[in-house]
């Protein structure tokens, strides 16, 4: 084994795109190197399908894992399965690396490290399912806009106690409702990433054309980072909004 060269060690702490070019072997796309090096508390990312979301928060999942030693990382998704797969890919890159780092544990859920990092996946649909965790290093929701709201309400607290802590949601948008939409829309101090397909290199133009012509309005939830609304509502947000006025004279009674 080559001797450990401590400068280029604590480059890769310190900068995590240049982790992943040097030793998970993928080169980041500009806003994937911008998401990797920042240091915001909060970040929301507004995604088209296949930009690369779930590869580059993997890779930031293991390199908190790798640099901050005793550091909690959450994985959270609608469902045990969709965090798994989060959880999959962070596992993959972890096996390709040179030279291998060392395990403590490991099941089909979870992971921990010899320096006492830890990655644990959870389902999304059951708040009471993510209790009993404090001070995660970093949460990571997986397609929030199909978590429920209950589950994040639940995650936030566990951030009181981590000075450091950070949290990463993730999405193609759904509907004009839930957590995942008012955050995005709303005046909070989260880091904001909106990244359609179209930006993506590895995606054929004419393979999207094809998908808008298929269904113009799915298209524009899952490939344009556009919200829908509410299958069930008889009006749109839009029409909401226009029918709503301020400039009306207040009744004295």
């Amino acid at each position: 084994m080559p001797p450990i060269d401590l400068a280029i060690l604590v480059a890769h702490g310190l900068d995590p795109a240049l982790f992943c070019r040097d030793r998970l072997g993928f080169e980041p796309d500009p806003w994937q190197a911008k998401l990797l090096r920042s240091k915001a508390p909060q970040c929301i990312l507004n995604c088209g399908r296949q930009v690369g979301k779930s590869t580059v928060v993997a890779a930031l999942a293991l390199n908190t894992c790798l640099y901050k030693p005793g550091a909690l990382v959450l994985m959270i998704a609608p469902s045990q399965r969709q965090s798994r797969e989060l959880f999959i890919k962070t596992m993959n890159f972890l096996q390709c690396l040179e030279p291998p780092e060392p395990r403590e544990e490991e099941t089909k859920l979870s992971l921990m490290l010899s320096n006492g990092s830890r990655v644990v996946t959870l389902p999304g649909d059951n708040a009471r399912t993510v209790r009993g965790y404090s001070a995660p290093s970093l949460i990571i929701e997986d397609e929030a806009a199909f978590v429920a709201d209950d589950t994040y309400d639940a995650l936030i607290p566990m951030l009181a106690a981590a000075p450091d802590g950070r949290i990463v949601l993730m999405s193609t948008p759904h509907i004009a409702a839930g957590h995942f939409y008012q955050i995005w829309h709303g005046p909070g101090t989260w880091e904001r990433y909106e990244h359609p397909t179209a930006d993506c290199p590895r995606v054929s133009k004419e393979w999207l054309e094809q998908r808008r012509r298929d269904d113009p309005l799915r298209f524009s939830r899952e490939f344009e980072c556009q919200f829908g609304n509410p299958e069930d509502s008889l009006f749109t947000a839009e029409m909401v909004d226009k029918m709503v006025v301020s400039n009306f004279e207040p009744l004295n009674l």
